[in-house]
């Protein structure tokens, strides 16, 4: 990991993923959350204070950019809720088949390097009955944004941690085993190529 991985990357993410319509954008999903939660891209964990405490018992937070983590602990003592936070990706935590009532994933499937496999293991940890809760920027309906996502991706890539602008995200969930329930989908206030954001609720194929 280079000084910019290291140091600089970290804080520009927090500062890129904190700002007020983003901010909006997970208050609107995380709330929905209930029971034994996984939390996938937990980062510095700014959706910690969205979660409803009367409703979750326990979050465990994964994500394999450890050097975001000191925040995300800092920021799990400020709730009341039981929160581990472990510096691993999703296969990596060897979480039991059925164990989460609810997986939220927000801002984090497009830089996930198999995202399929991600999700597919999302399927296998999470109840029958249990939802993926998720918020999520991707491919753009239009084709001039379109256009841009794609020409931008690969230098966008090593500066945002692995970030790609041009992924479509409804397919994926539905490639990795998921059924979306609910679905919504607007361009937050910002540039357009890095600003479409899909919302909603899945559960697993029956």
């Amino acid at each position: 990991m280079n000084p910019y991985e290291r140091y600089v990357l970290p804080k520009l993410i927090d500062v890129a993923c904190s700002t007020g319509n983003v901010m909006k954008a997970r208050s609107k999903i995380v709330p929905q959350a209930l029971g034994e939660v996984l939390e996938i891209g937990i980062g510095s964990g700014l959706n910690l204070q969205f979660y409803d405490a009367k409703k979750v018992s326990s979050i465990i937070g994964v994500d394999p950019a450890a050097q975001m983590q000191t925040l995300a602990r800092k920021r799990a003592a400020d709730i009341n809720i039981p929160v581990e936070v472990i510096a691993v990706d999703v296969q990596g935590i060897h979480a039991d088949t059925d164990q989460f009532d609810t997986i939220v994933m927000t801002f984090t499937l497009c830089s996930i390097d198999e995202p399929i496999a991600a999700l597919r293991e999302m399927v296998r940890v999470l109840k029958p009955s249990g939802r993926l809760l998720f918020c999520e920027h991707g491919l753009a309906p239009d084709f001039s944004v379109e256009r841009w996502q794609h020409r931008l991706t690969p230098f966008w890539k090593p500066m945002a941690g692995g970030c790609h602008l041009d992924r479509d995200i409804p397919v994926l969930i539905r490639a990795g085993g998921f059924v979306i329930d609910e679905l919504s989908e607007e361009y937050l206030p910002g540039p357009r190529p890095m600003s479409y954001v899909y919302s909603g609720v899945a559960q697993q194929v029956a």
